[in-house]
């Protein structure tokens, strides 16, 4: 059975072919056979990668959940994920999901990656009082009352602090002592929570913070910025940023022989593309990270076997969104989006998809946020993503170079 509908046909049809087509959908799911999942996520635009990524981890952990029978508490009803594109803007976000929910009936949304388009995409949801599961990181989708967000992964600010906090350990067992840092980071809701949780990691550990920039996403010159983390003397640089940026910073930095180490907050340094495009550059570069998949490589091994690259964290993470919603799909055994928000808020979830998750599960709290889930530091190793902090969980023993 085909998993997905293609949104660009139905959005082509007339009134009258558009309810014809979508009819026999919307009986189905009534009698329990197909349930529809919304998905948003950004497919073009500068953040259309992890869109990909993330789409691929839906598109395994539906299809293998449906050749296991599907939802066996509604007689093996099956998941039908209904995709569309957020391109990388919030008004086109807020936009897609309108559309998406105003023309299928779906009992839950999943997505947006990127915090911006998230946060647009969950005014929708809790104003149509859909549940809305997503992997963004940014502290504002579980600070505003929303009853229909659930978070999986760690706060924005959360990542901040294990940044700080991993780094000085790291250095603390190479003998070094941190002591001045510096934080790039950009001035989106991804950049600003998580940067808030680096000043206060900082604060607490002592660290001086001689550099504290925001910068534009989309930078076009990062030259500056360089210049005066050179003149900083810092012993260390904190960067939050996404994949361009990433690249331009990191790449500036070695060729002007800033050769401080960089720990980056997520986004853009814990994609394959980031080894890819830097080569040599991004060997022993560390950031922290939500998951990773050398802590389940049963399930990384099916889909680097399906997709021909690794299963990196958006791809696992919305794999454990399947995970939380089927189960949470068979604690409902119903398809109202009212029954399976009461199902998500009050379950543990635990095992499958979830085992690539650092704890292995997830219990949401009365503000919709995982309060089970933990960040980790992963190092760039030879072109691999291997985890090497907190040390329960470490997977290869980091290096320090200072």
């Amino acid at each position: 059975m085909d998993i997905f509908v293609n949104r660009r046909r139905v959005l082509g049809m007339g009134g009258a072919a558009l309810a014809t087509a979508l009819m026999p959908r919307l009986a189905k799911a009534q009698q329990g056979q197909d349930i529809n999942v919304g998905v948003v996520l950004p497919l073009s635009g500068p953040s259309a990668q992890f869109g990909i990524n993330s789409k691929n981890g839906l598109e395994l952990a539906v299809e293998e959940l449906n050749a296991a029978g599907g939802i066996k508490a509604l007689g093996g009803a099956q998941i039908r994920l209904i995709v569309a594109d957020s391109t990388s803007a919030p008004t086109a976000a807020a936009t897609a999901a309108q559309r998406l929910i105003a023309q299928n009936e779906v009992v839950a949304v999943i997505g947006a990656y990127v915090s911006s388009l998230t946060l647009a995409v969950s005014e929708v949801m809790e104003r149509r009082g859909i549940p809305l599961l997503t992997i963004s990181y940014a502290d504002q989708l579980t600070e505003r009352g929303f009853k229909t967000v659930f978070r999986l992964n760690p706060k924005a600010s959360t990542l901040g602090q294990a940044q700080v906090t991993g780094s000085i350990e790291i250095a603390a067992a190479s003998g070094a002592k941190l002591e001045r840092a510096a934080i790039l980071y950009e001035d989106t809701a991804y950049g600003t929570s998580q940067s808030a949780g680096l000043r206060k990691a900082s604060q607490a550990a002592g660290l001086s913070l001689v550099m504290d920039e925001a910068y534009p996403q989309g930078i076009t010159d990062v030259t500056p910025l360089i210049n005066k983390l050179r003149a900083s003397e810092a012993q260390v640089v904190f960067a939050v940023s996404y994949l361009n940026d990433t690249l331009q910073i990191v790449r500036t930095m070695r060729q002007q022989k800033v050769l401080l180490p960089v720990v980056g907050g997520a986004g853009g340094f814990i994609l394959p593309e980031f080894a890819s495009a830097l080569g040599e550059l991004s060997e022993g570069v560390l950031s922290v990270n939500s998951s990773n998949y050398d802590l389940d490589e049963a399930h990384a091994k099916r889909y680097r076997d399906r997709f021909n690259y690794p299963m990196v964290h958006d791809a696992i993470e919305h794999a454990a969104l399947i995970e939380v919603l089927g189960q949470s799909l068979e604690t409902a055994a119903a398809t109202t989006s009212e029954a399976l928000r009461g199902a998500v808020a009050a379950k543990r979830f635990e095992g499958g998809w979830l085992d690539g998750m650092p704890g292995g599960a997830a219990d949401f709290d009365d503000t919709g946020h995982n309060v089970l889930a933990e960040p980790i530091m992963i190092q760039w190793r030879s072109g691999e993503m291997a985890t090497v902090w907190p040390t329960e969980r470490q997977k290869m023993k980091p290096v320090w170079v200072s």
